[in-house]
C-alpha cells in the first residue's frame, strides 16, 4: 500500500452507481480513489498504468466482462488485488471469478461497512466472500471431495462401515447396528482398506478423517 493508505479504482458501467461507490469510500481516511472507469479495457488499462492496490469490478461491462478483465488485471499488475462486486451471486460466476485470480467477491446489496472492510481485507492478502456465498462455496468444496476424494470409490455399504468404524464401533457392534454378520462386517472392512490403501483400521479411520468423514 502507498503512503496516503490504500489505492483503489473503481469499474462499473453505471455512473451513478460507482460516484455513490466513490462517496462512500471518501468516507473511509485510509482508502484513496485514484481511478475510475466503465468498461473492461478501462479497467485493465488503469491497472496497468496506477497499478493500485485494490480494483473493484463489476462483472457486466461493455466490451469485457468483469472475469475476462480480471484475469487480464491479475497478469498484467500482479500487486493488484481484485474485489468483484456485482449484482450477481450465481454460483458459477463466483467460480470462475475466483479461478481468474479474483481475491474477494460481494454483492452489491453488501452493507457499506462491509464493502470497506472487503476492500481493506484483499489489499492486505486476504480473501472475502459473503457469508451465504462462503457457505455455499465450502458445500461444493465438500461436495467435490465425496465425489472425487479417496472415499468416492467406496460402495454405500463400505461407507457405511467406515463412519461406524470412525464412530468407534468394533465389528461386532457395526454388525449388529447394520443387522448383518461379524464376517460380512470383516469382509467389508478388509475391501476398505484394500480401496483406501491402509493396512489396518487405524489407518482407515485417518484416512476418512483427512477425508472429512467424522
Amino acid at each position: 500500500m502507498s503512503e496516503q493508505g490504500t489505492t483503489v479504482v473503481l469499474v462499473d458501467d453505471h455512473p451513478l452507481y460507482r460516484e455513490g461507490l466513490a462517496g462512500l469510500l471518501a468516507t473511509a481516511p485510509d482508502i484513496d480513489v485514484v481511478g475510475q472507469g466503465g468498461t473492461g479495457r478501462e479497467a485493465i488499462d488503469l491497472a496497468s498504468r496506477l497499478h493500485p492496490d485494490v480494483v473493484v469490478l463489476d462483472f457486466t461491462m461493455p466490451d469485457l466482462d468483469g472475469v475476462a478483465a480480471c484475469r487480464e488485471i491479475v497478469a498484467a499488475a500482479p500487486g493488484t488485488a481484485v474485489l468483484m462486486l456485482t449484482m450477481s451471486d450465481d454460483d458459477d460466476l463466483v467460480f470462475r471469478a475466483m479461478q481468474a485470480g479474483a481475491r474477494g467477491y460481494l454483492v452489491k446489496t453488501a452493507a457499506p461497512t462491509s464493502v470497506i472492510s472487503a476492500i481493506r481485507t484483499v489489499a492486505e492478502g486476504g480473501a472475502v466472500l459473503s457469508p451465504a456465498l462462503a457457505t455455499r462455496l465450502a458445500s461444493w468444496f465438500a461436495t467435490l471431495q465425496r465425489e472425487h476424494g479417496p472415499l468416492a470409490h467406496l460402495t454405500a455399504r463400505e461407507r457405511d462401515v467406515l463412519g461406524l468404524m470412525v464412530k468407534g464401533r468394533d465389528n461386532a457392534g457395526i454388525a449388529a447396528y447394520l443387522d448383518v454378520s461379524p464376517k460380512t462386517v470383516r469382509n467389508v472392512a478388509s475391501s476398505v482398506f484394500a480401496k483406501l490403501g491402509v493396512a489396518d483400521r487405524s489407518g482407515a479411520i485417518a484416512a476418512a478423517r483427512d477425508a472429512g468423514l467424522t
